[in-house]
């Protein structure tokens, strides 16, 4: 991996945002709190790339050391030259190392061997950390209290996630990847171990059903927290939870028995609830 592949500046981590459902909430927020989150956003597409692109698995466990290590040197106040503006986000919103790394962990997971039918107390891991820890640095950023912190970053991230690996079961399958849990595929009748041929079983409504109950329990204790919080610091996240809950609830209206629809996010949802919570 290249230095290059380190390097997410100002204007590179806004750039990389744009394709992302979450750059209309990010681009309301205050221009400090915004420009965090962009290098949020930055920092976890590119360890999301390395874990997702080509390359030896020995490659790619260099390049999240690589990741490791600056990390290191940025805890360190010695900030390479292209993760500047990473350093002034942890410096003003008191970013932790920790949750960093365990999205690095996240990723690393995905690395170390194509994740197929995890049980269910793996995948709660996996969702912790490539969505809970993103959720525990953005709570910082967007200033919610630090007592309620921790319980949104959980009930958001899991809910975002679980609502991604159903979204995404096609793409998934087609890299070998199948993050429905063995637990619930097996309760269905579906063998874990082919991910192409279980998501062509018809009774793949019903393996998805768990993670469907489990996403809108999140997104319900995630509104919950929420109603405590100060208006201001709600803009963002009640921005991400409507866009992924119609999305949620579109997959629900479609099903998952094949044949499948993609299913996108709506973009006039995306406007209605940036006008609503953004601008309102």
């Amino acid at each position: 991996m290249s230095e290059g592949a380190l390097n997410i500046d100002e204007q590179n981590a806004a750039a990389a945002s744009r394709g992302s459902s979450f750059y209309a909430p990010m681009r309301i927020l205050p221009r400090p709190r915004r420009e965090a989150m962009f290098e949020i956003y930055s920092f976890c597409r590119a360890v999301d790339d390395i874990a997702d692109e080509g390359g030896s698995r020995e490659a790619r466990t260099r390049a999240l050391d690589q990741w490791r290590a600056s990390l290191d040197a940025l805890y360190a106040r010695s900030a390479p030259p292209g993760l500047r503006g990473l350093a002034e986000a942890i410096r003003l919103f008191d970013l932790q190392k920790e949750d960093f790394l365990a999205v690095i962990d996240g990723m690393q997971m995905d690395v170390d061997a194509d994740i197929r039918a995890p049980d269910a107390a793996t995948l709660d891991l996996y969702c912790d950390r490539v969505a809970s820890a993103v959720g525990r640095l953005s709570v910082r950023v967007f200033g919610i209290p630090p007592e309620e912190r921790q319980g949104l970053a959980h009930h958001l991230g899991r809910a975002f996630q679980l609502t991604n690996i159903l979204r995404d079961i096609d793409e998934d399958a087609a890299i070998g990847r199948l993050y429905l849990p063995r637990e619930a595929l097996q309760a269905a009748g579906i063998s874990p171990d082919a991910p192409p041929a279980a998501l062509a079983a018809v009774a793949l409504d019903r393996a998805c059903a768990p993670l469907v109950a489990s996403a809108r329990t999140h997104f319900d204790e995630a509104r919950k927290i929420m109603s405590r919080c100060a208006r201001e610091s709600l803009r963002a996240p009640k921005i991400m939870a409507e866009v992924y809950e119609s999305i949620l609830e579109r997959l629900i209206r479609r099903g998952f028995a094949p044949p499948r629809e993609r299913v996108r996010t709506p973009r006039h949802r995306v406007i209605l609830a940036v006008l609503r919570h953004g601008l309102f």
